[in-house]
């Protein structure tokens, strides 16, 4: 301690303050500050200078000059902030140089404060002097670390309008950041968060009583910049400004900071009330610029739907604050004492109805109060708010609020009204609503009109009068008062419609709503009544139209009877309906009459006599005794659609295999779709008329014959045709008896599947095609509710129609007729739609009961359904093995079902899920398509579904949405989330029971294992596009799984460490080739990864241990993942050291810490504080290799000279990854100057290498055999960066010194090697690798070399050997014996393919002047094949040669070297 006194003393007595800080003259706060602290050039802080030796220099400095000391440190820090202020990058912010500067000024100040050596009201006039460069950042820093509160700083402001004006400004440039998309917007957020609590907090606390007394200056600025915010921010509404502005951004920034005033937990509850309920006053009382007359016009324009989403969003983060009643009474309070924005208090109403349901009932409470107040004191104002409230909160639907007929009719249409209680409230009414007529939508003046108030017959004039001013006013806007339906929408843009379209509506709505009661719909009994012109003239003849009545009377039928029997339809109106439906029907039974008579009819119409033959065949079908002629009928109606067709006799033989359709998009001839529909029409008809008199067991052949007609023409195509078209495309508009008639059809039609060619529909259906009973199946999707219902509807249909149609039969005529497919889709929807259907119950044993109850005219699907499930015959037909609805089938179901339209809510597809998985199949047998109690089983099936589902065509939706599970595909995404909890489930058991087993590995790893290796390997394009699709599926899946996965669980002996091997085996052999880009994986499954690896941590007895023998195990068996967690250690860094300290109190391990120190050494490479490279080599290349490539180009060259004084070992690593680096830039192409600059850092290094005379041509002799090296690198490169290795050799072929190529004996052998294996892919046509990188011309203007053309780069390599043989010594050709035997022995036994091959090498290099590289390659293939040689052979197999490149070697081997040789070489 004396030692070191004495230094100080010596040091205080004997320094200069100059060299500390700027000489002290008479501009104190220009000289007087921390300059010579930090470099401003640099970011970096000098270290050497204490806080206290700043502090003892500035103490004796204020002795000698007399000077407080508080006083001399606040100016000199307030200097020395504007310096680290100036020359800023953004207006509010800091850059990451700043920030480092200010922070080190922070600590300072703090030490300053804690000796009492520093004066904060100094410090605060001296920032306000320097406030033009003062950063917003900068005050903040202050505030958050206690050296000058925000409070302190404005209270030593004279002037709180300049205050309020200086931060509304950077509240501004705040706002306006924090929308943008950079990193500095999340601390833009901070920043604005804290400071708006701070305002909030001082501005709108509760008055105290108490002896401290808060300065008056903080609360006035921190209101008056509140209020000024909201102010810019409504003008910039109500100026409609586009998003692309600043204002906008400002605006949204700024709106989006109250969502986070709730949630901060700063400022009490009553302040935030307070603050809430001041800001939506000054919303609906800013700018009141429209009047009353204009929010009668207008206030349809102001509905929820079409305002602001800002001002909507706005309020609604308002509301959560403040409860239904407080927000009520805000509005109520505001329109009772101030002028409003009725623009704004009308959408507030219209987002309190839709936020609240509880709204509905306060507002009719406080429409009341105002009515009641307005009949009391005959107070307008009241009467207006009133109407206003109640239209605009109607416009939002009956669901939030009633309709304003409604309303009206209950205020005013019976004796209690309102305006019953006098004469002169009569008055007061009728003046209100006739002052109104002029600014009234037409809408309200009907319902004036067909609901008027009830009065006294002696003011009857009162109502007259009104009602003809509301006549003449609908007029004058040319609008019928009959235009007005009977479920008419006051929310509509437009004001009318059309009466015909409206009555035709009304009829639609009144008899689906009849046919969901069975009553006559009230509305329609009030028009018969109030509104008969309108009932009379437009609704019952849009009811009452012609048609031919059906055989079962249906809901239109039912309902015109029950309006009859109410006598709400004239007599002669009614019989003129009837007798013109009998007309109709006439019409259609003359072409039922024998074929003499109808033709004359018929000439006109090219189906007319078809028509009649299938009228005929009805009509026999009907008669009982005429049950004979049928086939007869059959056969007239097959020669009809013959002559019909135009088809011969001979035509009829049908021998076609295969039928293709298409399924997406199918079309039809329009006399094809014609006559289709016939068919299909009679066909559904003659069910209909068969079934009202026979079970379908006794109804005979007819609907076989009918089938086999179909067949017997070539009109199955259309018929198909128009099936896809109706079953896949149109189903929910088909009715009940075209779903009974289209199910028997499909019935018999897979009964006749023998007879009939299979379809074919393309992939993923098999190329050999679908079996009609198939085909048909795959029509029925269960995607939505819409279809889920039709497929149940039709499934039931079908199956009872077979069941009753072969009941007789043996049951393989059932097989014949139905798909298994058909028979697993009911059950599917059975189990999921009737949760009464997973309970076992015994079956039913009723004859006949699935198929009676479907012809009834109301059919119930659900009861149906639910027979047909409980009928016996059909339980016994589910115990057959192929008509068990599997696991697996299950899965394949539940995942095409679409969330967002399904019959589920989504607690109950959780509950149907959560009883599917784990108390129907998990404990089922496997026989029966279950389990067997295994969950590992369970796991491995539905990833695989999982897997196979997204991958396939079925979960495609050809639109962009990313928001979804895997691979950019709609499905049902809540079967993942099952996964999620089986795999957690599954781990807890395994843990619990101590069954598992490192060695068996995880089960996920196994089943990505086996789809992986059932996959093609090769380098063809469509074979690795298959395998990168797998490999990102298997990896999205990886990353939504626990991540203790990808580590396993941790081994019994000691030490204990995670088994990793799966993942490890997994990364080296798939994962490197197709989610890692220069020696590096994807960021988010290398911290996927080191999550798994603490939480592995968490659950061993020594974590470091653990830790550290996890990444040491990674540096010999999976080092790729070691780089990668140095590429993206900035993001992993973090929430590495996060969640050591917080789950052990500790510092990281030793083996992060050796990462981090390798990031460390590269970051500080380029700095002054370069230091030796720590650890492994390897590991340390790595590192510097990811920092020169986010370094500058220009500084490249100047900085890697510093690796001179670096390990052989490192350099040559470092080289590798630049290789690797070179070829990523060829591959994945994005700038050309990315290829320029991986160029120059190879050439750096490799003069590095050259001038440390350090052999680097062991990197293009690396074998998976090598020990060491060798081993390494190839586990941190893809495969196809080592093929393509000869690229990038004779890529750096410029920067090869000619004293090196000399001196290296081993250099002329790789040289050689690397030309062959060059030549070889160039042969090889090898388009995914190299093509593409020569399909780019990335060399600079002026360069000799590699203009983008892969042929003059094998020229370049050709001339390079051919002039490199001669100079070599002999040295160099003792490694190349084995190259010459080779390719020697290949000119001896290849002497064709010799000449061939030169004969095409000639053909290409010519091309290449004119084509690019794919064309040349083929163009060259293409003329070898016009010579039909067996060289093609030859190049294929790997066997090229250069036999001039050989016959030179041989000369040089065997003679002295020919100075000529290389002067004028033969090409090829």
């Amino acid at each position: 301690m004396k030692l070191k006194d004495s230094a100080i003393n010596l040091l205080r007595r004997h320094q200069q303050l100059n060299d500390l800080l700027l000489e002290v003259e008479d501009t104190l706060c220009e000289k007087l500050c921390f300059g010579k602290l930090f470099d401003c050039g640099s970011a970096e802080v000098y270290p050497n200078c204490s806080s206290s030796f700043i502090g003892c220099a500035l103490q004796d400095q204020a002795s000698r000059l007399g000077i407080p000391i508080g006083i001399l440190s606040a100016r000199i820090l307030a200097c020395s902030v504007e310096q680290v202020c100036k020359n800023a990058s953004h207006p509010v912010l800091l850059h990451p140089e700043q920030r480092k500067k200010f922070s080190f000024l922070v600590e300072i100040a703090q030490y300053l404060l804690a000796h009492s050596m520093f004066s904060r009201l100094s410090f605060c006039q001296e920032l306000w002097k320097i406030q033009n460069s003062l950063l917003f950042e900068a005050v903040w820093r202050l505030h958050m670390q206690s050296v000058v509160s925000l409070q302190e700083l404005l209270e030593s402001h004279s002037s709180v309008q300049a205050m309020a004006e200086w931060l509304f400004k950077n509240l501004c440039l705040l706002c306006e950041q924090t929308e943008a998309s950079c990193p500095s917007a999340d601390m833009a957020r901070a920043i604005l968060s804290d400071f708006v609590q701070l305002f909030v907090l001082k501005g709108f606390q509760e008055n105290s009583n108490s002896r401290t007394v808060v300065p008056e200056k903080m609360p006035q600025a921190a209101a008056t910049v509140l209020q000024r915010m909201l102010t810019f921010a409504l003008d910039a509404l109500a100026a409609d400004l586009p998003e692309e502005t600043s204002a906008y951004r400002v605006v949204k920034g700024w709106f989006d900071m109250f969502s986070g005033l709730v949630c901060c937990g700063m400022i009490s509850a009553d302040s935030l009330k307070r603050f809430f309920r001041h800001t939506l006053t000054q919303i609906l009382t800013h700018s009141p610029v429209l009047k009353v007359s204009d929010a009668i016009q207008r206030q349809r324009e102001w509905s929820f739907a079409k305002t602001h989403t800002l001002l909507t969003t706005l309020y609604r983060r308002l509301f959560v604050m403040l409860s239904p009643e407080e927000s009520l009474g805000c509005l109520q309070e505001v329109l009772e004492t101030q002028e409003v924005h009725w623009q704004r208090v009308l959408s507030c109403m219209s987002t309190l109805v839709i936020c609240f349901p509880e709204a509905q009932q306060l507002v009719k409470g406080w429409v009341a109060r105002l009515m009641a107040c307005a009949f009391e004191s005959y107070h307008l104002d009241s009467l207006v708010t009133a109407f206003l409230i109640v239209r605009q909160a109607a416009l939002e639907g009956p669901s939030v609020f009633p309709s304003y007929a409604d309303w009206f009719k209950e205020c005013f249409g019976s004796s209690r009204g309102y305006h019953h209680c006098s004469k002169k409230a009569l008055i007061f009414l009728f003046k209100f609503l006739s002052n109104l007529v002029p600014w009234e939508a037409p809408r309200y003046l009907q319902v004036h009109i067909l609901y008027p108030p009830l009065v006294p017959s002696k003011y009857r004039s009162l109502l007259t009068d009104y009602i003809s001013l509301a006549k003449t006013r609908l007029a004058d806007l040319k609008v019928s008062l009959e235009n007005m339906g009977l479920y008419e929408d006051l929310s509509l843009a437009g004001d009318v419609a059309e009466p015909h379209s409206q009555a035709a509506q009304d009829v639609e709505k009144a008899i689906m709503v009849f046919a969901h009661t069975g009553k006559i719909p009230l509305p329609v009994m009030e028009a018969s009544i109030f509104r008969r012109p309108y009932y009379m003239s437009h609704f019952l003849p849009a009811l009452l139209i012609p048609r031919v009545l059906p055989l079962i009377p249906d809901s239109r039928e039912d309902f015109i009877e029950s309006l009859k029997r109410a006598d709400k339809i004239p007599p002669s109106q009614y019989a003129a309906y009837r007798q013109a439906c009998a007309t109709a029907k006439d019409q259609q039974l003359q072409s039922s009459v024998p074929e003499t008579r109808a033709e004359p009819s018929c000439a006109g119409d090219p189906l007319g006599p078809l028509r009649a033959a299938l009228g005929e065949l009805r009509a026999s079908m009907t008669d009982p005794t005429q049950s004979d002629v049928i086939s007869a009928q059959m056969a007239v109606i097959s020669e009809r659609l013959s002559a019909t067709l135009g088809y011969s006799k001979d035509d009829n033989s049908f021998e076609i295999l295969k039928i293709q359709l298409e399924i997406l998009a199918p079309k039809l001839e329009k006399q094809d779709q014609t006559v289709a529909d016939l068919l299909l029409t009679a066909f559904c008809q003659n069910l209909l008329a068969a079934s009202s008199f026979a079970l379908p067991e006794r109804q005979g052949t007819w609907a076989a014959l009918f089938v086999r007609t179909l067949c017997g023409h070539r009109l199955l195509t259309a018929v198909l045709t128009r099936l896809i078209q109706l079953l896949r495309h149109q189903c929910p508009k088909l009715s009940a008896q075209h779903v009974l008639g289209l199910a028997a059809l499909a019935v018999h039609l897979g009964e006749a599947k023998s007879t009939l060619p299979k379809v074919d529909v393309g992939p993923p259906a098999p190329q050999s095609g679908l079996p009609i009973p198939e085909f048909l199946d795959s029509l029925l999707t269960c995607c939505t509710w819409e279809s889920l219902l039709f497929c149940l509807k039709f499934c039931t249909a079908a199956i009872s129609y077979s069941l009753c149609k072969f009941s007789s039969q043996p049951r393989d005529a059932l097989h014949s007729c139905l798909s298994p497919g058909l028979i697993k889709k009911f059950q599917f929807i059975v189990f999921r739609l009737f949760s009464e259907s997973r309970v076992p119950r015994p079956p039913e044993d009723t004859a006949g009961l699935p198929w009676r109850p479907l012809f009834l005219p109301s059919a119930d699907w659900q009861s149906a359904a639910l027979s047909l499930w409980r009928w016996s015959s059909f339980q016994e037909l589910l115990k057959e093995k192929e008509f068990h609805l599997t696991y697996r089938d299950w899965l394949q179901l539940e995942l095409g079902i679409k969330p967002e339209t399904d019959a589920l809510s989504d607690t109950e597809r959780q509950d149907f899920h959560q009883w599917a998985i784990y108390e129907y199949y998990l404990p089922a047998p496997l026989a029966s398509g279950g389990c067997s109690g295994d969950l590992e089983l369970a796991c491995t099936v539905l990833v695989s579904e999982l897997m196979d589902f997204y991958q396939s065509s079925r979960s495609c939706d050809h639109v962009e949405y990313s928001n979804l599970v895997l691979g950019g595909h709609k499905g049902n995404v809540d079967i993942l989330s099952r996964l999620q909890e089986m795999t957690v489930d599954l781990e807890l058991e395994q843990s619990s029971s101590g069954s598992f087993s490192c060695s068996q590995g995880h089960f996920l790893f196994g089943v990505l294992c086996r789809r992986l290796q059932a996959l093609e390997r090769g380098y063809s394009i469509a074979s690795s596009l298959r395998r990168q699709q797998e490999l990102l599926m298997c990896k999205r899946l990886l990353l939504r799984l626990p991540p203790t996965i990808l580590v396993g669980s941790l081994k019994t002996r000691q030490p204990v460490t995670p088994s990793c091997e799966d993942f490890f085996h997994l990364v080296n052999s798939e994962l490197k080739n197709c989610c890692c880009r220069g020696g590096m994986l994807t960021q988010d499954i290398t911290i996927h990864f080191f999550r798994g690896l603490l939480s592995a941590c968490l659950h061993s007895p020594d974590p470091s241990l653990t830790a550290n023998m996890t990444l040491k195990e990674c540096q010999t068996k999976c080092p790729l993942i070691l780089t990668s967690a140095l590429s993206w250690w900035s993001s992993l860094e973090p929430m590495l050291c996060s969640r050591w300290r917080k789950c052990f109190q500790d510092v990281l391990p030793r083996e992060f810490l050796r990462l981090k120190e390798a990031r460390d050494f590269a970051s500080n490479f380029f700095s002054d504080l370069a230091s030796p490279a720590p650890h492994l080599p390897w590991v340390s290349a790595a590192a510097l290799h990811f920092a020169v490539k986010e370094a500058g180009k220009e500084s490249i060259g100047r900085q890697l000279k510093k690796l001179d004084c670096e390990t052989e070992e490192l350099l040559v690593c470092l080289l590798f990854f630049s290789l690797t680096g070179l070829l990523s830039s060829h591959l994945t192409p994005q700038d050309a100057r990315d290829f320029m600059k991986a160029v120059a850092i190879c050439a750096e290094v490799l003069a590095c290498l050259e001038r440390r005379k350090v052999s680097w041509l062991v990197l293009f002799q690396l074998t998976e055999t090598d020990a060491g090296l060798g081993h390494l690198l190839l586990r941190l490169a893809p495969d196809q960066h080592i093929r393509l290795l000869p690229f990038a050799f004779y890529s750096l072929l410029p920067h090869f010194r000619g004293d090196t190529v000399v001196r290296e004996e081993a250099f002329l052998a790789i040289a050689v090697d690397m030309y062959f294996k060059l030549v070889q892919l160039f042969v090889d046509g090898d388009i995914s690798a190299v093509s593409l990188c020569a399909s780019r011309s990335l060399q600079p203007q002026g360069s000799p070399h590699l203009q983008g053309n892969p042929v003059q780069l094998v020229t370049e390599a050709r001339l390079f050997l051919l002039q490199l043989i001669p100079q070599c010594p002999k040295q160099s050709f003792s490694n190349i014996a084995k190259v010459i035997t080779t390719t020697a022995s290949l000119g001896q036994s290849h002497t064709l393919g010799k000449v061939v091959y030169s004969t095409v090498a000639l053909r290409i290099v010519a091309t290449s002047r004119c084509h690019g590289f794919t064309q040349l390659t083929q163009s060259a293939l293409m003329d070898c094949r016009a010579e039909k040689c067996i060289s093609l052979q030859l190049l294929a197999g790997h066997e090229v040669s250069d036999p001039e490149v050989c016959a030179a070697l041989q000369s040089r081997q065997k003679s002295d070297p020919n100075p000529d040789l290389h002067l004028d070489p033969c090409l090829f």
